[in-house]
C-alpha cells in the first residue's frame, strides 16, 4: 500500500518536470525579445531626455552665474574708476589753490569737468558690460 502513493507522487513529479522543460515557441520568444527591447529603448530615451534637461539647466545656471560675475566685475571697475577720478580731482584742486582769481576758478572747473567726464565714461563702460 505504501508503494502506490509513492508511485503516484513519482509520476506526478515526472510530469511536472516534463512540463517545466517545455520551451517557448519562437513567436513567443520573439514577442518577449521585442517587448524587452522596446522597454529598454523607452528607458534609454527617458534617461537621455532627463540628461538633456539637466544639461540645459546647468547651462542656464552657468550663463546666469557668468552674467552675475560680469555685472559684479563691471561694478567694481566702475567704483575703481570713480575713486581714481575723485582722487585726481582732489590733487588738481590742491594745485588750483596755488592760483588766484579767475585762473583758480577755471582750474577748479576743469578739475570738476574731468571728474564728471571720468564718471560718465565709467558708467558707460559699466552699462555696456551689464548687457
Amino acid at each position: 500500500m505504501k508503494t502506490k502513493p509513492i508511485l503516484i507522487a513519482a509520476l506526478l513529479s515526472l510530469f511536472a518536470l516534463a512540463g517545466c522543460t517545455r520551451g517557448e515557441s519562437p513567436s513567443e520568444t520573439q514577442h518577449d525579445v521585442s517587448q524587452a527591447q522596446q522597454q529598454a529603448n523607452e528607458r534609454v530615451a527617458e534617461a537621455q531626455k532627463d540628461q538633456a534637461q539637466a544639461d540645459a539647466d546647468a547651462n542656464k545656471d552657468l550663463r546666469d552665474e557668468q552674467q552675475d560675475a560680469a555685472s559684479q566685475e563691471a561694478k567694481a571697475a566702475y567704483d575703481v574708476a570713480v575713486l581714481k577720478a575723485e582722487g585726481e580731482r582732489k590733487v588738481a584742486i590742491e594745485k588750483c589753490e596755488s592760483m588766484s582769481g579767475s585762473e583758480r576758478d577755471a582750474c577748479k572747473d576743469r578739475a570738476d569737468a574731468a571728474l564728471e567726464q571720468a564718471k560718465s565714461q565709467a558708467q558707460a563702460a559699466r552699462d555696456a558690460a551689464a548687457r
